[in-house]
């Protein structure tokens, strides 16, 4: 789950558990914004920490790495 689909469902969540008044038999909507909310938060928590772990390319562990490839043609 992207950080975009996270702050989706948190805002879905949000709609269903404050803006919503509506009453229905089954099902209680207000609950099912809660749910999307804690679901949205922890999939926006995961993806922050798997992000930031991952780094992107040419990092590691925060920090930049740099090889230096060294070639040498010598003739004798």
């Amino acid at each position: 789950m992207g950080i975009g689909t996270s702050i989706f469902l948190m805002a879905v969540g949000a709609i269903l558990r404050f803006a919503v008044t509506v009453t229905t038999n089954g099902i209680n909507l207000h609950t099912v914004g809660v749910i999307l909310m804690i679901v949205g938060a922890l999939g926006l928590l995961f993806s922050l920490i798997f992000w930031s772990s991952w780094g992107g390319f040419g990092t590691y562990g925060g920090r930049s790495v740099r090889t230096t490839r060294v070639t040498t043609d010598e003739t004798v």
